[in-house]
């Protein structure tokens, strides 16, 4: 028999947690939202470890590592009352409920959990062209399905902009470029400001998996 070397009560919490955020989600920011490519990467470390794949750890590590990590820069700024990127203005949306809010939470504990993971399993380093690939594509999608930033919607699960492939302004879409040059520009910006960087950091370290 072959030893687990992820402990099952792990999972089993994991599990429990998604199976409380997924329906949470949907109801209160519909289906687009899961397009976001932070919740991708929840996705793939569901499966990730439950397969004890380190493939697809790997690929969730390399995916949110930065990011997450310019999240939680950004929340502690909001704490102290100032704002660094307005990525997490809506934690302090008093119109939001708290536990909403709260399961946003796993931004804080995700890049543990995976450098967890990592530590046991090893990292494989085609997860950075395999994350590479799944995020250009998740995006190409979220260019095609969801609409750009603009006016309130009187649907609040209406997500707008997701992935910030149509700028990063949320109010509208920026103008610089021709649209579908600019979301080339913005995927391959993720690969050289949050990919690559991550890749190069993981593969020093953790040992390549047997």
């Amino acid at each position: 028999m072959t030893r687990t070397r992820l402990p099952r009560w792990l999972k089993l919490a994991y599990t429990a947690f998604m199976a409380v955020l997924v329906p949470v989600y949907w109801w209160h920011y519909g289906w687009a939202n899961f397009l976001f490519l932070c919740d991708v990467a929840l996705f793939v470390t569901l499966a990730g470890l439950w397969r004890e794949s380190c493939l697809l750890l790997s690929m969730a590590a390399v995916g949110i590592a930065l990011p997450q990590l310019l999240w939680c820069l950004d929340f502690a700024a909001g704490l102290a009352g100032a704002q660094v990127t307005g990525l997490t203005a809506y934690m302090f949306d008093e119109a939001k409920p708290l536990y909403l809010r709260g399961l946003s939470l796993f931004h804080l504990w995700m890049p543990w959990l995976l450098l967890f993971a990592l530590s046991r399993l090893g990292y494989d380093r085609r997860g950075f062209w395999a994350w590479s690939l799944v995020s250009a594509m998740v995006c190409v999608l979220s260019y095609i399905f969801v609409d750009p930033p603009g006016p309130e919607v009187a649907d609040i699960r209406t997500s707008r902009n997701v992935n910030f492939v149509y700028g990063l302004d949320p109010a509208e879409p920026q103008s610089l470029l021709p649209p579908p040059v600019y979301l080339v520009v913005w995927i391959c910006a993720l690969q050289l400001l949050f990919y690559l960087p991550s890749h190069a950091l993981l593969k020093r370290m953790f040992r390549h998996p047997a």
